[in-house]
């Protein structure tokens, strides 16, 4: 019987499970685990490290968010989109798969859930926002590129080469015809059974069905004989406590590296709270959320494997099957422990090929064509920004064009800002509203009156364009009247506030009375007091409305 949904544990921890139904909870985790476990399995295979790493992944980012998160559907573990960029980071530090790879890996998990739980503790959800839609686009696009040329080899029997993603595409190309057709068939089938399951229901677990046939063929008919390649012998051992040994300087290292994989945990895992939010009705509390998947990757690094990350599509499932709670999550959790404890004699014949064709599947769906084309038709600029991020991403090394990619949506914000130039109002003819001008709109003007506006923050970014135009202004229209409509302007900084204290001033050199409308942003009426604005602005030329100004002062 499910508990009150409104029901909430009096003490932090644990919130997540306020309101578990038995039944539902359980079936929404057998299906999760279904998902997870061949999910888990290739995810840390493209990372460079053992299956069992990937389930101690996910049972680390299960018990962690359970713990500390808020969302009640989010499913937390080993994900494609993170490992590609910090598998190449650690690659420049030690050999993939080598013991000092796994150190730096247990590092890097540490470091990023540190930073998460203080991003978290300090509320700092608005660093989520540092991807723009249009730079996530185009890092997906270009994470997907870096997950097929990783696979390919693997799906086509070959040896994986070595070097700049470009320089692989173009060995490829060359061994081509030395493809392996057995290994070609496991890869692909697997890749067309996890597609035609999606395509009939997300609930349908592909990737296990897929991989459960692949590996009853491999064995039924001796195809590692014909050269197919499969996982081996997977230890049966559960997670320990561990932690890495590093000199200080190496931690330093790690520092850039660590902050790029948590800006795009921080951005995935908002996404994803936001799209399945426990309480449609409520704010989505992307700080709690931050707590939890900072608590997985501690907990990760602790248990021995990498940092982790929210996966949307695993949250929908539990959603969609059903999931009240995190018991879901701890559920599937619990049987993937007991695969490692007791079942992973039946992972020795799995083929690699199968493996690669479930992070095919998983590359082709994290491509957002619709995405694509609806901005290349909506806004050509942004669309460049997708894909200069892409070409970022593939041609530099992965952590490098990560970096840039964080770096070029910061550009493109500002870039944003330093455009938004200063706004002239007209009244709406037979009504007391002013509106922004436009040339297919017919606004009326008073006499002597001038009303302007920046809708935007005004910070030193646009502060000195927006003293140009009010200067454009007061010379061509010479008004008595200046009423500045600040409704758009929800912040000011202290550069922004001497450039307006300077306006004010000239103003009244010149003789022209200055008035202040809608200023309706609680930060921004902090900054005129902070300022000292109101030193050289009269508190009753501040208006509710234009119109209250131009009728009040116009006289």
């Amino acid at each position: 019987m499910p508990h009150d949904a409104d029901a909430k544990p009096a003490w932090p921890l644990l919130r997540s499970l306020a309101s578990y139904s038995l039944p539902g909870d359980l079936m929404a985790g057998l299906t999760l685990a279904a998902i997870a476990i061949p999910e888990q399995m290739a995810t840390a295979r493209l990372g460079g490290f053992a299956p069992q790493i990937g389930f101690f992944a996910f049972m680390a980012g299960s018990f962690g968010f359970a713990l500390l998160g808020g969302n009640r559907f989010l499913s937390c573990g080993a994900d494609s989109t993170i490992t590609p960029i910090f598998a190449g980071g650690l690659a420049a530090l030690a050999a993939t798969g080598s013991p000092e790879y796994q150190e730096f890996a247990i590092a890097l998990a540490l470091m990023v859930g540190a930073m998460m739980v203080a991003g978290g503790a300090f509320r700092l959800g608005g660093i989520a926002n540092l991807l723009s839609m249009p730079v996530m686009v185009g890092f997906l696009a270009g994470i997907s590129v870096h997950i097929i040329v990783s696979q390919l080899p693997g799906v086509l029997g070959l040896d994986s080469p070595d070097g700049p993603t470009l320089d692989r595409i173009g060995v490829l190309a060359t061994e081509i015809g030395r493809t392996n057709p057995v290994t070609l068939c496991i890869g692909f089938g697997v890749l067309a059974v996890v597609f035609i399951s999606e395509k009939i229901s997300a609930k349908i677990p592909g990737a296990l069905i897929g991989l459960v046939a692949a590996t009853l063929a491999t064995i039924a008919l001796g195809l590692e004989s014909k050269g197919v390649k499969v996982v081996g012998a997977v230890p049966g051992t559960l997670p320990r406590p561990t932690f890495p040994v590093l000199a200080p300087e190496l931690w330093v290292r790690l520092v850039p590296l660590a902050f790029v994989v948590t800006v795009v945990v921080m951005v995935q895992t908002a996404a994803t709270t936001r799209s399945f939010p426990s309480d449609p009705g409520q704010p989505a509390d992307v700080d709690r959320d931050f707590l939890g998947a900072g608590a997985g990757s501690v907990l990760s690094g602790l248990f021995g494997a990498f940092p982790v990350n929210a996966s949307p599509p695993r949250t929908g499932i539990v959603a969609e099957t059903g999931g009240q709670s995190q018991l879901a999550g701890l559920a599937a959790a619990l049987i993937v422990l007991a695969l490692l404890a007791f079942g992973t004699g039946l992972l020795r014949h799995v083929p690699d090929a199968a493996l690669g064709g479930i992070l095919l599947f998983v590359a082709l769906r994290i491509i957002r064509t619709r995405q694509i084309v609806t901005i290349y038709r909506q806004s050509f600029s942004e669309f460049l920004l997708i894909v200069a991020t892409a070409a970022l991403i593939i041609v530099l090394p992965i952590q490098q064009g990560a970096f840039l990619g964080i770096m070029l949506s910061l550009l493109h914000g500002i870039w944003s800002t330093t455009r938004a130039r200063l706004v002239e109002f007209e009244r709406v003819p037979g009504t007391t509203i002013w509106w922004p001008a436009h040339p297919h709109m017919t606004g009326e003007r008073v006499e002597g009156v001038a009303v302007i506006g920046l809708q935007a923050p005004l910070s030193f970014l646009n502060a000195p364009s927006f003293r140009s135009d009010v200067a454009k202004v007061l010379g061509t229209a010479m008004p008595r009247l200046l009423v500045l409509e600040a409704s758009g302007m929800v912040e000011i900084d202290f550069t922004a506030a001497q450039i307006l204290l300077d306006v004010f001033k000239v103003c009244n050199a010149q003789g022209v009375t200055v008035a202040l409308a809608r200023l309706e942003s609680v930060r921004a009426q902090d900054a005129f007091e902070r300022f000292r604005l109101f030193d050289a602005l009269p508190r009753e030329h501040v208006f509710h409305s234009v119109d209250e100004a131009v009728h009040r002062l116009a006289r």
